[in-house]
């Protein structure tokens, strides 16, 4: 008898998921169930067409037809209410059962609405899915003015989404001193800074919203902050984080909080039920922690590994592997690029130096290992950064040779030499 595969989400994890699957098992039952209305697309791209750089055809990644001849069965607009562990079921807003053998939840996140008066306005945008870019993309081409909430790495993409609109007034409000003030200092903050002001955005700081105004049928007029200044634009645009799609799981044996733990299989505390992407946090076996994160790379990685556990848990022969992996994120809006990778938020060490107006680094370490990091400007010493903290080197002593402007790995101390 044929194993049945049902995976939840089409993003890039359940994407990956299900052609490694198939590949492996000609003959499974492959059901993918999504809430959107369409088939994967590029989340990397979906920026530069809220921008007004690209055509929608360049974002899809596959067509419907995609799955029909990998002979997925691909469920659009439905959503899952209910996961029961104890009878292998999935069960969907439509009343439908669907029984599997090996689940993947890889259901991702939804973004979370700002706690304060008029969050729900009309004209108020959340940065996340396609559709999301289209309305962002439709009400800013017809705005003069915008504010926009979030000091983190999808909040800038609204404020260059903003900038590439050339409107009278953007402002970006933003609670802390700095932009993403978890992963940069003052110095390589204001690197950030300027390439916004260079593009139109006016920064405000020790800020956050206070208020969303509306007209009488709900529109947005305009944003107070919590220090009271009044901000008149129609146009807002939040980015304050995700809240992790786990409800469906509540009555299983799967533990959440924040997100859906796994270990470094990405096998959860319930009997074949897996998942990876955005909303696992995961046993990293690099670092030692549990952890979480949204990179595109890391969600197409975790897919594979998690296809892998569960054709393995199925009794194929298939080697189930560890999730070893240095994420990392990139933002190309600027003059001049910027890397994130690892954990550059974590660590009890960060070591920095800035090499001119538009080159910076910093790194994070933790119990003397290289765990993350920052890159503004030079991004090619990355892949020297991510061996040592595959290679769980200790380095934490050696600050001045990883800061060097150029540096080799045969210039550091290693009791053991790192792989070329």
């Amino acid at each position: 008898m044929s194993a049945s595969y049902v995976i939840i989400g089409d993003g890039i994890a359940g994407s990956s998921a299900a052609e490694t699957l198939r590949e492996a098992d000609p003959d499974a039952d492959i059901t993918i169930i999504t809430d959107e209305g369409e088939p994967l697309y590029n989340r990397i791209l979906i920026k530069e067409y809220a921008k007004g750089k690209m055509p929608e055809a360049p974002v899809a990644i596959h067509k419907e037809d995609w799955y029909e001849d990998r002979n997925l069965d691909l469920r659009l607009n439905t959503l899952v209410t209910r996961v029961d562990d104890e009878a292998n079921t999935v069960h969907t807003h439509e009343g439908e059962t669907i029984e599997y053998d090996k689940l993947l939840v890889a259901t991702g996140g939804t973004p979370i609405q700002l706690p304060v008066p008029g969050s729900d306005a009309e004209g108020l945008h959340h940065f996340w899915t396609f559709q999301d870019a289209r309305g962002i993309r439709n009400h800013i081409e017809q705005v003069d003015n915008a504010v926009l909430v979030g000091a983190g790495l999808l909040g800038i993409d609204l404020a260059a989404i903003a900038g590439a609109h050339d409107l009278e007034n953007a402002w970006y409000i933003m609670r802390g001193n700095r932009w993403w003030r978890y992963g940069l200092s003052l110095e390589g903050a204001e690197i950030m800074h300027q390439a916004m002001r260079d593009i139109g955005v006016e920064l405000v700081f020790e800020s956050g919203v206070g208020e969303f105004v509306t007209d009488e049928d709900g529109h947005l007029e305009a944003t107070i902050d919590r220090n009271g200044e009044r901000y008149e634009a129609d146009f807002a645009g939040v980015a304050i984080g995700l809240n992790f799609n786990t409800e469906i799981l509540q009555e299983t044996a799967v533990e959440t909080n924040w997100g859906i733990f796994t270990d470094e299989y990405m096998r959860t505390d319930a009997e074949d039920i897996y998942a990876a992407g955005d909303v696992t946090k995961f046993q990293d076996p690099v670092t030692g922690m549990r952890a979480q994160n949204g990179s595109w790379g890391s969600a197409k990685e975790q897919g594979t590994v998690a296809a892998n556990t569960m054709l393995h848990d199925q009794g194929l022969d298939v080697e189930a592997e560890e999730f070893r992996w240095v994420s990392s994120y990139s933002i190309t809006h600027f003059d001049f690029p910027f890397l994130s990778f690892g954990f550059p938020t974590e660590g009890d060490e960060a070591a920095e130096r800035k090499f001119d107006d538009t080159t910076w680094r910093r790194l994070t370490f933790e119990d003397g290992q290289l765990i993350g990091g920052v890159l503004i400007g030079d991004l090619s010493p990355q892949s020297k950064y991510k061996k040592l903290i595959l290679e769980e080197a200790q380095v934490a002593d050696q600050k001045s040779v990883l800061l060097q402007e150029t540096f080799e790995l045969e210039d550091l101390d290693l009791a053991e030499p790192v792989e070329q």
